[in-house]
């Protein structure tokens, strides 16, 4: 590269007449020809090969050749390349360059300078800078800044090269060579920056660099740690190789270093090693946690092979994979297993396991496929697993007791009636009684309503028109094992299958103006592949159930009838020349009468055989079945989707719905209309009577309600159960109402009240931390009321978005302090049988207090107030430092009593430069 000199010189110009020379004219055309009929342009001719001389020349010259226009070299010659590259150009690309006060050229030096704010762009480079020369004969740029006696020096270079850029206080660069030395440079390197005092730019993929520092510390002027580089090699966007080199934090050197060390700088997933985690264990020795290999597969898809090792023999392992594709779908899987050993073998206390957990998340974006979607949420493996993990990561959902899993596959088939079908794969796990409920699978199918007796218009009225039916279709096959059989063969060998088909007609309509009727009717057919046969051995004295395995069916119907309004109510509270803080309340009533007819279907229903009755006489056979149902239906213990009803049934059920809201004055003086306030989101009342029962006709009344408080920051749900009949001497209930047994109207047999609050400074405190996904990929709550996992490890936690700034520090001390607290509070009673107690009582809190914007202090903790005891408890404490971070966890007491003590960098480039101690639980099988 090399810079045109622009030119300070003046051309006379004298204009004289032209001499036509005849002579010298004929000899240079007839040398022009002799040369264009012998040569081959600048091709020499290959060995062994003759040149082709019977191309004629496409000029031909007729007249003076200064009237013929100008060709070009290329356009006379018969050939179509040229093997001689052209003469490079003196300058490749176009130069701008600018500066604010002058630019100057020193004709005597062949120099130009650009003062103030002076910039240069050649291609892809670009230099910005106060003050830059340059030196056309030896092809070299000088920049540096101003020095101001105010300011200081200001203006430093900026030197950008392609996607490098460089903010030395000054640089050289030859414009021919394209190196340069560059003093006291900071570059962005991927998450960090590298301070040096001397870089060489070799070319444009090579620096070296010497006294450098690395860092990802954002006051890069005082930055409070970095890694030192006596000589280092820097492959912008690729890698820093570099010799000696030692942590220095606040410019205090430590003895941790390295003789030689690798920093990969790929913008791109690559693949590497993941440090582990030390400690010692009581019962386990010492151990090595959560380390193992990082896979970057591809774009869409990586993977983590992590493992834990402990010195007495137990280990762990866990993959996780996390895949995503833009615009289609995203999900994670992961698998883990441990073998734990307590003790040692031989000791009394010895004992080994094995767990192992599955989990899959797979969610699919709504752009994808409008008509079908797939998901998956699964959460399955032993029972145990998170009560006895050895691995701290599985800390914040120990306390689950139910795991859950649901594959599922909908398509939706676009048409008049509209289609859809469904294939779902469910599984629940009880942790603590370790039975197993699947479906393998479920499969559902609906045909979309149809209006037969509607107008073509569209447009329904009265009880014809608006009567349609359905048609659905249920099939399923269930399986319940426990842990011991499962994914086993006894796993299947019970399994039950079915379908459930049903045609549900129903139509509604308005009468007298305000009431709404509506009336349906339900046919429903179960098909099952599976009956019984059950006799009853009078010399045991019980049934044998003999399972028969064949296609059975069937067939029910129902009919039911509704009708319904709505009621509202306003109580006007203003008065002409008073404002009244309450201005008005509105109620909204909704009663409603069911009424319900089940026929019975007594047709499936048989007596059991009875056997060995042999030897016994008529009245002995009597008196030993005079207490014993011998009637039952094939379908009863084999059919999933139940039994034929028996007994004939009547009945009429009866609700109220209730709604409160209140209009009051505004705090805000300048709102011109009043504020809505909802003081009940509702409060139902439900209850029934049975027309064909003999006894007991009333059904309890159950009452629930709930509402919010405090701007909604608080929930309220209540319920209770009123039963209208009493009791008798063995608390058992009579056909007998309770007023007239010398009670109340009523008799209370439970309660319930829960509530939820959560509140927070103006400010609010903290983002909630990253670790609570956690918590609920592995089925726990979406809250630390439990607590929440210690993998400080492996989380990259940054609080701060793109584009947030952090607010100055206030003078004042203590001048703000964010906190934010959640509650949550429940309480059940009984009394059903007269036992009048508490039957659970308890509260849960957890909250986090910010001493100061880099100090906070946090606590996830509960109190039974039946048994007089804390629940669970989990403290935690973080310092945010800057480019580090520290975290403290403490379980103080509970068989899961732990500490864990972290601090590391918060750059996912530097996350294996940590300390980790901790203390385990010592968890025993």
């Amino acid at each position: 590269m090399a810079f045109q000199k622009p030119s300070h010189t003046f051309t006379k110009i004298h204009l004289k007449a032209l001499h036509t020379n005849n002579f010298k004219i004929l000899f240079a055309l007839s040398f022009t020809v002799f040369i264009n009929t012998l040569s081959f342009a600048q091709d020499i001719p290959k060995k062994g090969k003759t040149i082709n001389r019977s191309i004629k020349d496409s000029v031909v010259v007729k007249t003076d050749s200064l009237l013929i226009p100008e060709t070009s070299e290329k356009a006379q010659d018969s050939t179509l390349t040229d093997s001689v590259a052209p003469k490079k150009e003196l300058l490749e690309h176009i130069v701008t360059y600018h500066a604010d006060d002058y630019t100057k050229f020193n004709q005597k030096k062949q120099k130009l300078y650009l003062y103030n704010n002076a910039k240069i762009d050649y291609g892809d480079m670009n230099i910005t800078s106060g003050n830059i020369v340059i030196d056309y004969t030896k092809n070299t740029v000088y920049a540096k800044g101003i020095t101001d006696s105010i300011e200081g020096y200001t203006q430093k270079p900026v030197f950008t090269h392609g996607n490098n850029v460089v903010e030395p206080d000054s640089i050289i660069f030859n414009t021919e060579t394209k190196k340069a030395l560059i003093f006291n440079s900071k570059t962005e390197q991927g998450e960090g920056t590298v301070i040096a005092q001397i870089t060489k730019k070799e070319n444009d993929s090579v620096y070296f660099l010497k006294n450098a520092k690395y860092t990802t510390a954002e006051d890069l002027e005082d930055p409070e740690y970095y890694i030192k580089l006596r000589k280092a090699k820097i492959v912008p966007g690729k890698k820093i190789v570099t010799g000696l080199a030692n942590l220095f934090i606040y410019d205090v050197p430590t003895p941790i270093g390295v003789p030689f060390a690798f920093f990969p700088q790929t913008e791109t997933h690559t693949s590497g090693i993941i440090i582990p985690t030390f400690g010692e264990q009581n019962d386990r020795g010492f151990f090595l946690q959560n380390g193992g290999y990082y896979f970057a597969i591809s774009d869409y898809v990586d993977l983590a092979v992590i493992g834990d090792y402990y010195t007495n023999g137990s280990y762990g392992t866990r993959l996780e994979s996390t895949y995503s594709k833009r615009y289609k779908f995203r999900g994670n899987l992961g698998f883990r297993y441990e073998n734990i050993i307590n003790s040692e073998r031989g000791f009394p206390d010895y004992s080994k396991s094995t767990i192992y957990n599955i989990r899959w998340s797979h969610s699919q974006d709504a752009k994808a496929n409008p008509n079908s979607r797939f998901s998956a949420s699964v959460n399955l493996g032993s029972s145990t697993y998170y009560r006895s993990s050895v691995n701290q990561i599985n800390t914040g959902a120990f306390l689950n007791n139910t795991l859950s899993s649901s594959v599922s596959y909908s398509k939706t088939f676009q048409g008049e009636p509209q289609v859809n079908f469904s294939l779902t794969a469910t599984h629940s796990q009880n942790t603590n009684t370790e039975v197993i409920n699947m479906t393998l699978p479920t499969f559902q199918g609906s045909v979309g309503r149809i209006y037969p007796f509607a107008s073509k218009s569209g447009s329904k009225k009265g009880i014809i028109q608006n009567m349609n039916l359905q048609y659905n279709i249920r099939g399923e096959n269930r399986i319940q094992t426990t842990d011991e059989f499962f994914f086993k063969k006894e796993m299947f060998e019970d399994a039950s299958a079915g379908f459930q088909h049903s045609i549900p007609l129903s139509t509604n309509f308005k009468i007298f103006k305000y009431f709404s009727l509506s009336a349906s009717t339900n046919y429903n057919e179960v098909w099952t592949f599976k009956t019984i046969d059950k006799t009853y051995d009078v010399e045991e004295r019980n049934f044998v159930n003999d399972t028969i395995k064949k296609f059975d069916a069937f067939r029910t119907y129902n009919f039911s009838t509704s009708i319904g309004t709505t009621v509202y109510g306003m109580f006007d509270f203003e008065k002409e020349g008073k404002d009244r803080k309450i201005k008005a309340i509105r109620h909204v009533v909704r009663p409603s009468v069911s009424y319900n007819i089940n026929p019975a279907f007594d047709k499936y229903y048989e007596n059991a055989e009875v056997v060995n009755a042999d030897g016994l006489t008529e009245g002995e056979l009597d008196v030993i079945l005079d207490n014993v149902n011998l009637e039952y239906t094939r379908f009863q213990q084999a059919s999933i989707f139940g039994t034929p009803n028996k007994n004939f049934s009547s009945s009429m059920g009866l609700s109220l719905s209730n709604n409160l809201e209140a209009k009051v004055r505004d705090k805000d003086s300048t709102a011109t209309e009043p504020k809505k306030v909802v003081l009940l989101n509702n409060l139902n009342f439900s209850t029934s009577y049975n027309f064909a029962g003999d006894s007991l006709q009333w059904s309890p009344v159950r009452m629930s309600g709930g509402t919010q408080l405090f701007d909604g920051k608080m929930n309220v749900n209540f319920g209770a159960t009123f039963d209208p009949y009493a009791l008798d001497n063995n608390n058992n209930k009579i056909d007998k109402f309770n007023i007239d047994n010398g009670g109340s109207l009523f008799r209370l047999t439970s309660a319930n009240l829960t509530t939820g609050w959560s509140i927070s400074s103006k400010k609010g405190g903290k983002e909630k931390d990253k670790n609570l996904e956690e918590n609920l990929r592995s089925g726990g709550r979406a809250d630390d009321l439990f607590g929440v996992s210690e993998d400080f490890a492996n989380q990259q936690i940054d609080s701060k978005k793109d584009g947030d700034k952090e607010e100055p520090p206030s003078e004042h001390y203590n001048y703000k302090i964010p906190w934010n607290l959640r509650i949550a509070y429940a309480v059940n009673y009984s009394n059903s049988r007269r036992q009048n107690e508490i039957s659970s009582h308890s509260l849960m809190f957890s909250g986090e207090l910010e001493l100061s914007p880099k100090w906070s202090i946090g606590a996830s903790s509960g109190y039974d107030l039946k048994n007089a005891g804390f629940t669970y408890t989990q403290l935690r404490f973080e310092r945010d430092l800057l480019s580090w971070r520290m975290n403290f966890s403490w379980v103080p007491f509970s068989s899961r009593s732990s500490w864990n003590f972290f601090i590391g960098i918060k750059s996912s480039i530097l996350q294996d430069l940590k300390y980790e101690k901790r203390r385990q639980p010592d968890i025993q099988l």
